[in-house]
């Protein structure tokens, strides 16, 4: 792995994350390091599932793969976001 792809995973996550908070309605009660993990974890399954389904890889934007990314983001702050407000933390 090298600097070039982690520092890829997290420019692409804090994306994806900041995408999935700014998409559930209401305020989040997690700060942005936690968004970004969100998004780089929902990157990352999001883009094994892709595969698995069998989405093609394109030279451009994969659009179904992004919306997968995106929509598990969201899934992903709204549980973080449920975790720590029950938690008080």
């Amino acid at each position: 792995m090298t600097i070039e792809s982690i520092l890829g995973a997290i420019v692409i996550g804090a994306v994806i994350g900041a995408l999935g908070r700014l998409l559930l309605p209401g305020r989040q009660p997690i700060g942005w390091i936690l968004t970004i993990v969100v998004g780089i974890v929902a990157a990352l399954v999001g883009t094994a599932i892709a595969q698995v389904l069998g989405v093609a890889t394109t030279p451009g934007i994969d659009w179904i793969e992004l919306v997968m990314q995106v929509v598990l983001a969201v899934i992903g702050v709204g549980v973080v976001a449920g975790i720590r407000g029950r938690s008080g933390g």
